[in-house]
């Protein structure tokens, strides 16, 4: 990867070495947002969640990054879920509980909203939130071996909404019941076949699959406003529909404007 590479955190990551949890690379036309949380197998905290909104951003108000790439910082895991450690610190009380209650939808529209393209690359693991946020982008390609599931049910926790709408949408209501209500671990050869996923590659094979899909989908995407601007609006008919994504639309013209692209 290339050597143009920064950390975004929130400051309020203290768990990882100098906070850096989310790290951005930019290696023209592709965009890299890299899970930064190892010692946790990228378990999300609440500067890492942060830190996705961010790091989407600086990636999005670079022209020269056509496609984003979101992966965990080693192969044996994308995103574990949240980490569940901090939450009695983080919810001690309902401002506390409130703000920490936001951030993961706040990342996953970060990524779901994004005028640009957002792939997914996973490998490892890819539970709870993992998958959640794995759903907010606009492909998702995984190596053989992965492992998936939401352990919600299990944990006495409560799945997002816009996760739940999501995981219907892509796996079909009777698979997203099924996974919800059984809570069970399931490999990548069952997701791909639920739609979950749009390819499954072997493992050794899976960054320069990725790399390869995204370059050429940067290539096919004009870097005109006015073609972004199509190009996301039908992304978000496909995701909400046309009379629900009317008001995505409108957010996505105010981005594209920021970007002052021709």
């Amino acid at each position: 990867m290339s050597s143009n590479a920064k950390s975004v955190t929130s400051g309020d990551d203290k768990v990882n070495e100098g906070g850096k949890s989310i790290l951005t690379r930019h290696e023209a036309p592709l965009g890299w947002l890299i899970v930064n949380r190892p010692q946790v197998k990228n378990a999300l905290n609440y500067g890492a969640w942060r830190g996705i909104v961010a790091a989407m951003e600086e990636l999005n108000a670079d022209p020269d990054v056509r496609v984003v790439i979101m992966r965990g910082v080693t192969a044996d895991s994308f995103i574990s879920g949240a980490d569940i450690s901090e939450f009695p610190s983080h919810r001690a009380n309902a401002e506390q509980a409130r703000a920490y209650r936001d951030a993961p939808g706040n990342a996953t529209n970060a990524l779901s909203h994004s005028p640009k393209p957002v792939v997914a690359m996973i490998a490892g693991i890819c539970i709870g939130g993992g998958l959640q946020v794995a759903l907010s982008c606009d492909m998702r390609i995984a190596a053989r071996g992965t492992r998936f599931g939401i352990p919600a049910a299990r944990l006495g926790l409560a799945y997002p909404l816009e996760g739940v709408l999501s995981l219907s949408q892509i796996a079909g209501p009777a698979n997203a019941r099924d996974i919800l209500m059984s809570a069970r671990i399931f490999d990548a050869e069952e997701a791909f076949a639920m739609g979950l996923i749009n390819r499954l590659v072997e493992p050794g094979d899976l960054e320069d699959n990725v790399r390869d899909y995204a370059t050429r989908m940067a290539r096919a995407l004009p870097g005109s406003r006015r073609a972004i601007l199509r190009i996301g609006a039908l992304y978000i008919a496909l995701r909400y529909g046309a009379h629900a994504g009317a008001a995505r639309v409108a957010e996505l013209r105010r981005l594209v404007r920021e970007l002052r692209l021709t």
